[in-house]
């Protein structure tokens, strides 16, 4: 508003006390510590009683391979060769454990932020680079792989994966007797979206119609450059029991809690129980985009107390403090992430430059007259500049 006074910026013992507010408690769920220790929780251990070392090598490895491809991708941006990227550092576990949670029947909606989502439904980290190349909108089929295409605007997805969890409700393909033809839906955003208007009428919808939908927020505690405790006066989960269904907050660091956590709350809708809101604690330790400048808004020792419970490293922790896992499996790790950021690299560099009339040809699934003309005219117009054929 025209003459308001500007907000002033959260001061340094505000964050941390927000930080620490939201960090624990008894409604947290966590099965490990960013020390690598397993802790029981009767409630939800069953949920991962088939992880052992080789199914937590696994995630592990999922991790490790995911953060890789996203840290390439960020310096392939900052080397001109894509037009942005969104970064997921310190989001891994978070993504990880719940792509892991999902069937192959399940349907998962993303932002823009999933990579992690893309990776467990096995969509090569090469097909997402044509979105931030700016040359497609995603090179994927969404039905193949049970996971849509990246959505930019924020929110919109919930509004999509509402409707498609309404429709799996409307076709019975919820509540059978034969939980392998059950399905569920899940939808990730952040912590800011949940300021949209989009989410709010996704939630409504979805309690009305007991839509089998997991809202998944994963709560990286920044909406760009606004803290979430400006953004909401209760815990983000807590907001689900004003829409009359449950929601539980996860350590988003912990891998094996969002594995457990996801499962329980897939396996709630497939059998009929209606929408769960599973809130994410974990923190985005890069900008929110390539376009970003953290340093501007946060504290360099916020950021310093979040390195000391990275996704990974707890992980690390425990296999080889519990498993006795040597330096041999950890080199080989190295090895594959350093191919696949080659492999991701050279992909980049070599990628063909759309033509100049792939805005025509790629919109509408025929031709029109008033269509054809434009392109005859702006392929003429474009060809008139000297070098147009380089």
């Amino acid at each position: 508003m025209a003459g308001a006074p500007p907000v002033p910026a959260p001061t340094r013992e505000q964050v941390l006390a927000g930080l620490r507010a939201t960090d624990s408690g008894t409604d947290l769920v966590q099965l490990m510590t960013p020390e690598g220790e397993r802790v029981a929780n009767p409630e939800f251990d069953r949920y991962v009683a088939d992880v052992d070392e080789a199914a937590l090598r696994a995630l592990h490895r999922d991790m490790v391979l995911v953060r890789r491809v996203d840290r390439e991708a960020n310096a392939l941006q900052r080397q001109g060769q894509l037009g942005i990227w969104v970064p997921l550092l310190g989001q891994e576990a978070a993504q990880i454990g719940a792509g892991r949670a999902l069937q192959p029947q399940d349907m998962a909606f993303p932002s823009y932020r999933e990579h992690g989502i893309a990776w467990t439904r096995g969509i090569d980290p090469t097909e997402l680079l044509g979105i931030f190349r700016g040359t497609d909108h995603g090179s994927w089929d969404p039905r193949e792989h049970g996971f849509h295409l990246y959505t930019i605007v924020i929110g919109n997805q919930v509004l999509n994966a509402t409707g498609y969890a309404m429709g799996q409700r409307f076709e019975g393909r919820v509540g059978g007797e034969d939980p392998a033809g059950n399905e569920a839906t899940i939808c990730f955003f952040g912590d800011g979206a949940t300021s949209q208007g989009d989410v709010h009428e996704g939630f409504v919808w979805a309690a009305v119609y007991d839509a089998p939908v997991v809202f998944y927020c994963q709560n990286n505690q920044w909406a760009i450059s606004e803290p979430t405790e400006r953004q909401s006066r209760v815990p983000l989960y807590r907001r689900a029991a004003g829409y009359g269904f449950p929601g539980i907050r996860v350590d988003g660091n912990d891998v094996l809690a969002c594995l457990a956590v996801t499962r329980w709350a897939l396996e709630e809708c497939r059998s009929g129980n209606g929408p769960v809101l599973v809130e994410a604690f974990t923190y985005r330790m890069d900008a929110h985009t390539t376009s970003d400048d953290p340093t501007r808004y946060r504290l360099a020792d916020e950021l310093e107390l979040w390195k000391l419970k990275d996704p990974i490293e707890r992980v690390r922790a425990n296999l080889v403090r519990e498993h006795g896992v040597g330096a041999e499996h950890f080199d080989a790790l190295q090895a594959e992430s350093d191919a696949l950021a080659e492999r991701f690299r050279a992909f980049c560099v070599d990628m063909p430059q759309p033509g100049p009339d792939r805005m025509f040809s790629e919109v509408y699934a025929e031709g029109s007259p008033q269509v054809d003309a434009q392109r005859e005219a702006y392929l003429a117009y474009h060809a008139s500049f000297e070098g147009a054929g380089r």
